[in-house]
Formats: structure tokens, C-alpha cells, sequence
């Protein structure tokens, strides 16, 4: 336990001091498939551009710290490709590289489509030398997803199926409209799912009913996967089918205003603690703890208090 811990605290030191002085990555190349917009009100703007496969947008103003990465293959119902896979790892790791970043919405800009799963016609066309080694990248790239140090959300405005689902899993908070459509369906193609949908959904809702929805592809809507500990909340939809990406943005800038070391120290201490013992886990949490110590937020936060204003934290 004591070296797991010292490692662990050694990772911590250099996550912790990393260059916070680096510029914002507020730039996309437009080869990548990928473009900034600023956000306009509360609506999102709904593209139909078969070029862009993904649009990340790194919200400015009030919301600066906000990055929204949306899935836009309205033609194929959002599946996964191998376009996606490629241009999902090149956002996920500029947000990585970007100190600035306090927040991720993983969201789709289709209406009625979160992520219906694999790109089936594409994956017809592979060879079966080809199938598994294209689905130990999506892992891979899922995986990264849930090793982000911010919190990141799930907005489930439509039907997230088989690997769209195992996307949403990886998510630290998942919120759906009461009418999306949710399931790993992979049984029904004679496969399993393959991109850690076996290991994180058990560890989500429980070993038994996890088994009962892979067993049988079923396929539950926001309201019944709320109540089954799927999903944090199930919220109605609305006209314009963005209402668990509305609430998905209010919960980013609830975050927005805490200590963002503190944020990720928190997530950091719980992913890593609910793995192990307790008493791993609560060395776990020390090691965290020490981590936000000397940092100039801390500082800020109870200079704030004694003089009843509200904190500005730089992650410093």
C-alpha cells in the first residue's frame, strides 16, 4: 500500500506542477474537422456540415473554462468511425495540454442521436484481422475520456447505443432527457461490448443488473435509467431537443466557480479510492489532500471568507 501511495504521490507532483502559464488552446485547425464558436444565449446551434464529424467549442465569458465537444454525423446517426475515433483523441488531448479547462460536455449536435454505436456499414467493409485492433482504439480513446483530471458530463439528448452508451459511461456524470434511449446491445450482433461497457456499467448500477441489461440488449429510456442509478438525472425534453445538454451546461457552471485543483484532486482521490480498501483509499485522499495545501487557491479561499466575497481561483 505504501509504495502504491508513494507513487501515487510522485504522479501527483507532476500533474499538479505543470506549466500553468501555458496560452489557452483557444484554436483549431479547420483540417481537423474541429471549430470554435462562441455559444449564443443558452441554444445551441445544430450543424449539419457532413464535413465536421466533431465541433469542440471552448466557451468563452462567464463560461470560460466550459469545453463542448459535440458529435455531428447526422448522416450515420452519430456511430463511431474511424474519423471520429481519430479526431476524438486529437480533442481530448489538446484538453489535456489546456490548464484552462475546468469542465467537458460530451454532447452530440443531432438531434434525437447521442450515439448510436459502432459505424456498422463501415465496419462490414473490415477485414476480420482489422475489427480488433480498431476496437482496441476505441477503447483506448474511451479510456483517455474517463483519465481526464476534469469533471466531464454526459449530455443524453437521443439514443445512445452499444459504444455511444460505453462513451457516456466513462463520463463522471450522465444526464439524459426522459425520452432518450439507452443499452448495450452488442448481444444482439453476437458480440460483447468491447469498450469497457462490461467493466464500468456493473461498477455503476451493480453486477446483477448490469448482467440483466447485457444479457438482453435492453434498452431503457432517461426516466427508468435514472431510476436505475444509470444516469444522475432525467429531465423532460424539450422543443428544441437539447434539454439534457441545457442542464449539462448549468451543472458545468456550478463547477465552473470552485477550486479547479481542488476539483481535480477530488476526482482524482474518489476514481483512484473506490478501486481499493478503504484504508488505500483513505491514504489515497491524503495524498490528495497534500496536493492542494500550497496552492494559491487555498489561500485565496480563505481570504475570500474572512473578508465575505466570493473567491476568484486561477488554479494556482
Amino acid at each position: 500500500m505504501a509504495a502504491a501511495v508513494g507513487r501515487l504521490s510522485l504522479w501527483l507532483t507532476s500533474r499538479v506542477n505543470v506549466d500553468r502559464n501555458r496560452a489557452p488552446y483557444m484554436w483549431w485547425r479547420q483540417q481537423r474537422g474541429c471549430c470554435f464558436s462562441r455559444p449564443i444565449g443558452a441554444t445551441r446551434k445544430y450543424s449539419y456540415d457532413s464535413r465536421d464529424d466533431l465541433k469542440v467549442r471552448y466557451l468563452d465569458g462567464e463560461d470560460a473554462g466550459i469545453v463542448v465537444v459535440g458529435i455531428n454525423r447526422p448522416k450515420a446517426k452519430n456511430s463511431i468511425s474511424k474519423n471520429l475515433v481519430n479526431m476524438m483523441f486529437e480533442a481530448v488531448e489538446d484538453i489535456k495540454k489546456n490548464n484552462k479547462v475546468r469542465s467537458v460536455i460530451l454532447s452530440s449536435l443531432v438531434p434525437g442521436i447521442f450515439c448510436a454505436g459502432a459505424d456498422l456499414k463501415e465496419r462490414a467493409k473490415m477485414h476480420q484481422s482489422e475489427v480488433g485492433p480498431f476496437v482496441s482504439k476505441a477503447r483506448a480513446l474511451i479510456t483517455e475520456l474517463d483519465n481526464l483530471s476534469v469533471p466531464t458530463i454526459a449530455a443524453i439528448d437521443g439514443a445512445a447505443l452499444g459504444g455511444g452508451l460505453e462513451m457516456a459511461l466513462a463520463c463522471d456524470i450522465r444526464i439524459a432527457s426522459s425520452s432518450a434511449k439507452m443499452g448495450l446491445v452488442e448481444t444482439q450482433l453476437a458480440i460483447i461490448p468491447g469498450a469497457g461497457g462490461t467493466q464500468r456499467l456493473p461498477r455503476i448500477i451493480g453486477v446483477s443488473l448490469a448482467k440483466e441489461l447485457i444479457f438482453t440488449a435492453r434498452i431503457v429510456d432517461g426516466k427508468e435509467a435514472s431510476r436505475l442509478g444509470l444516469v444522475n438525472h432525467s429531465v423532460e425534453q424539450n422543443d428544441s431537443g437539447d434539454a439534457a445538454y441545457l442542464y449539462a451546461l448549468e451543472l458545468a457552471r456550478q463547477i465552473n466557480p470552485q477550486g479547479p485543483i481542488a476539483v481535480r484532486m477530488a476526482k482524482l482521490a474518489i476514481n483512484q479510492g473506490i478501486e481499493v480498501d478503504l484504508s488505500t483509499g483513505l491514504a489515497i485522499e491524503e495524498a490528495c489532500y497534500a496536493q492542494v495545501i500550497p496552492t494559491k487557491d487555498r489561500l485565496e479561499g480563505l481570504a475570500a471568507f474572512k473578508e465575505k466575497r466570493r473567491p476568484r481561483f486561477k488554479g494556482e
